[in-house]
Order: structure tokens, then C-alpha cells, then sequence
């Protein structure tokens, strides 16, 4: 019997639950869905490539990867090469349950199997004792920590033997794009590794400094199922990095309860503030000229490495919506455009959480001053001078304030934040009720 194992988000070979139930004889499969490929920026586009050539090295080059609909050319390669049974790691985002269920109507007799998600806890398995989803973080984490995951599933490229692909097999040329990381389930073992030894013990102080290396980079992986979450926590003990998995796991789980959270406010109420629709302030934004230093590296930091410290994407988001009034959803799609890590539940919700309309409790009166931000979490200025070169002259903290000095070639801050801050307040308190 052969079986076919479609890889999606989940570009490796170890710790992967479909090897383990499909035929030892499968063909390893990869479509470039039109669907998901034309709202992807280079970065990404280039990252996913390059963790596909990683994961066909490591198929001994029998990765078969074919551009289409998967409702499609999934049915049609598996009775071409008469399988079984098409093995699969469940997707739980609104698309891929869409496709997923057209794909298991269209292959009629040949079996489609589910088999582990992309994430420690599949989404919707941890719900309040009388089944209904969870709503707030807290208690979520708590529930997710005590339901608990299985340990890392024993499987390697040799837990099946690959076929040879019946077509030719294409992995498109790279777009020209930043430099990135190093890509694939090999990269991806080390840069948790090197996490691990030399900047795991520091996260809980170092994490929200972009002016230091204190993130693990890991989303990029776990985005595109280099490694598996669980592979991560097999590793942790409790501590402020697994909570920090705790909200990427809660995220997936309110998207699957309201799939359309990913283009609408998650609290309905939001639907009636008042909102400003300025594509020139938003132009700005995009390119990181507001004026303001902190919001600007992030922004250009975002165009230079196709990702942005944690810390600065949230206060490159209140500045949109709060300091520019502007809709979220223009900046989640323009994060999900250049982030190499762009992954739909987190960026949406985490927008969302920004914008006041997602699942905080209590969101309205948060407004991020972007000036004292900078000099909380950027207090030599490192992180400015980096990727703003026109302050590189400015030594020390002063370099948030740029407008105190004169001759600069720098914008002057495009709103004035106090009297924004004020406004937003009122749109807020506006709906709140």
C-alpha cells in the first residue's frame, strides 16, 4: 500500500505524527496554492522556499512540490499513483478547513487522514467545564496547562520510505529579498538550541528590549513547522516563554471558534467607532517617516528583515490605530505582506488586541506614548540608530526626541500624541457602553 503525506505547516521530518500513520511506501507532496502564495511578500515567500529545498534535501530529492488547487491536484497525484490513503496535519485556519473538506470529498474512496495540528494542543480541544470556548487569556493558559500534550512523536526521514515523485518536481527561484535566517528543521534545531544555552534563562528581563538579543527567533519555525511546539515545551519548565506559546496556542483556538475574527472585529461592538481612512498617513506609517523613532525603526525594520521585535509591533500598531485612528485590518495586512513569521490567527488577534476589539478585558484607555515607550524599552537609543540612519549622530536617549534638535533631517512627528491620545479615548468611550 502507498500512501501520500501532503506537507503544509510542517516542513520536517522529526516529532511529525503523519509519518507514523501513513504506509511505510508515501510520497511526499507540496502545493503552491494560488490562494495562500498571492497575498505573500517576498520575505516570506523566500523563507518557505527555502525550508522546502531544506526538507527535499533531506527526502533525498523526493519532494514532489506542484503549483495548483489542491482540490485539485491532491485527488489526482494520489490516484495517479494509486495510494491509499492521503495523510495530513489537520489545519485549523478558516481557509485551509474549507479546502481540507473539499479535498477529503474530492479523493472519494481514498482515505484522508488527520493526524496532530500544528500546535501543542489542537484548537478547540480546551473549553470551560460546560464546553463553551474560552474568551480570556488567563484562564485559557491554565486549562491548556492542564489538559497538557503528548511528548514528541519518534519519527525521522527514515520512518518512511519516499517514493519517487510521478512528475517533475519544481521549487520556484527565490524573490529578491533581506538577508534572512537560515531556513528548515536543521536551522531550526540550532536556533533553539542556541536559545536555549545563552538567552532562555534572561527572556523574562531581556524579551521586551529590541535593543538586545533577547527573542528566540523561533516564530519563524514554528510558522512554517520547522519544528513542532511540543518539541519546544518538551524542553521548558513554567516560565514566561511558554506563556508566551500559551497565547500563540490561545490565539489558534479563538480563531477556530469565530473564523471570522480574522477579517472582522472579535467584539462587534467595534463595528460602530468611528474610524479614519487617510492613505497618505497610512502610506507613512508603512514606511517609517512619522516622526516618531521607535514607530519608525519597527517600520523599517519590518521593510529591512521581514520581522519586527515583539515589544515594537505593539507599539507600532497602537500608533496606527490609536495615534492615527486608522482601520486595524490595514496593518495586519501589511504586517502579514512582510513578516516572515506572518501566521494568520496570531497577527489578526494580536491586532486585534491593539485595536481594543479582541479578546482583552479591558482594552479601551491602553494608548502606547511612543516617546516614553522608546525610552523605557530603548533607553541608549541602540535600537533607534539602528535602523534609522538619520539619527545616528544623536547619542543617548535623547535620540526619541528628535525635535528637540534643530538641522535635522528627520520628519517632525506627523500628530501631535497627547491630543490624539484624547481622541481616541472619546471614539472609545464612545462604543464602549
Amino acid at each position: 500500500m502507498t500512501s501520500v503525506i501532503w506537507f503544509r505547516r510542517d516542513l520536517r521530518t522529526r516529532d511529525h505524527p503523519a509519518l507514523l500513520s501513513a504506509d511505510r511506501d508515501a510520497l511526499a507532496l507540496f502545493v503552491l496554492d494560488d490562494r495562500l502564495i498571492k497575498p505573500s511578500g517576498a520575505p516570506r515567500l523566500a523563507f518557505m522556499y527555502r525550508c522546502l529545498r531544506a526538507l527535499n534535501e533531506q527526502l533525498n530529492d523526493r519532494l514532489l512540490v506542484v503549483s495548483g488547487d489542491p482540490v485539485e491536484l491532491v485527488p489526482s497525484i494520489a490516484k495517479q499513483i494509486n495510494a491509499s490513503s492521503v495523510h495530513v496535519t489537520a489545519d485549523t485556519a478558516p481557509y485551509g478547513r474549507k479546502r481540507d473538506e473539499k479535498v477529503e470529498e474530492a479523493l472519494g474512496d481514498i482515505d484522508f487522514v488527520r493526524s496532530g495540528s500544528p500546535y501543542a494542543v489542537t484548537p478547540g480541544r480546551v473549553t470551560k467545564p460546560d464546553g463553551t470556548p474560552y474568551k480570556v487569556f488567563t484562564p485559557f493558559s491554565k486549562a491548556w496547562a492542564d489538559h497538557g500534550w503528548r511528548k514528541p512523536a519518534d519519527t525521522d526521514a527514515s520512518s518512511v520510505d519516499w517514493i519517487d515523485p510521478p512528475r517533475e518536481s519544481r521549487i520556484p527561484q527565490d524573490p529578491k529579498t533581506p538577508e534572512l535566517p537560515d531556513a528548515g528543521e536543521e536551522a531550526a534545531r540550532k536556533a533553539w538550541e542556541t536559545f536555549k544555552t545563552e538567552r532562555l534563562d534572561d527572556y523574562a528581563e531581556h524579551r521586551d528590549r529590541p535593543d538586545k538579543p533577547g527573542t528566540s527567533w523561533m516564530s519563524l519555525y514554528l510558522r512554517w513547522g520547522c519544528v513542532h511546539p511540543r518539541t519546544l515545551l518538551n524542553d521548558l519548565k513554567p516560565s514566561t516563554y511558554r506563556t508566551e506559546l500559551a497565547w500563540r496556542e490561545f490565539y489558534a483556538d479563538v480563531l477556530w471558534h469565530r473564523p471570522d475574527s480574522a477579517r472582522k472585529n472579535l467584539d462587534r461592538r467595534f463595528d460602530k467607532i468611528e474610524l479614519d481612512e487617510d492613505q497618505d498617513a497610512f502610506d507613512l506609517w508603512c514606511q517609517g517617516k512619522t516622526g516618531f523613532p521607535i514607530v519608525d525603526a519597527g517600520m523599517r525594520q519590518l521593510l529591512e528583515l521581514g520581522w519586527m521585535h515583539n515589544r515594537v509591533r505593539m507599539i507600532v500598531a497602537s500608533f496606527l490605530v490609536k495615534d492615527l485612528h486608522l482601520p486595524w485590518w490595514w496593518g495586519a495586512r501589511h504586517f502579514m505582506r512582510h513578516l516572515v513569521d506572518g501566521d494568520l490567527a496570531s497577527n489578526q488577534h494580536n491586532w486585534q488586541w491593539a485595536a481594543g476589539s479582541g479578546t482583552d478585558a479591558a482594552p479601551y484607555f491602553r494608548v502606547f506614548n511612543p516617546t516614553t515607550q522608546g525610552e523605557k524599552f530603548d533607553p541608549n537609543g541602540d535600537y533607534v540608530r539602528r535602523f534609522v540612519p538619520e539619527l545616528r549622530g544623536i547619542t543617548g536617549k535623547r535620540v526619541h526626541k528628535p525635535w528637540e534638535i534643530d538641522g535635522l533631517d528627520y520628519p517632525r512627528p506627523m500628530v501631535d500624541h497627547a491630543h490624539e491620545r484624547e481622541v481616541a479615548l472619546a471614539r472609545y468611550n464612545s462604543i464602549k457602553n
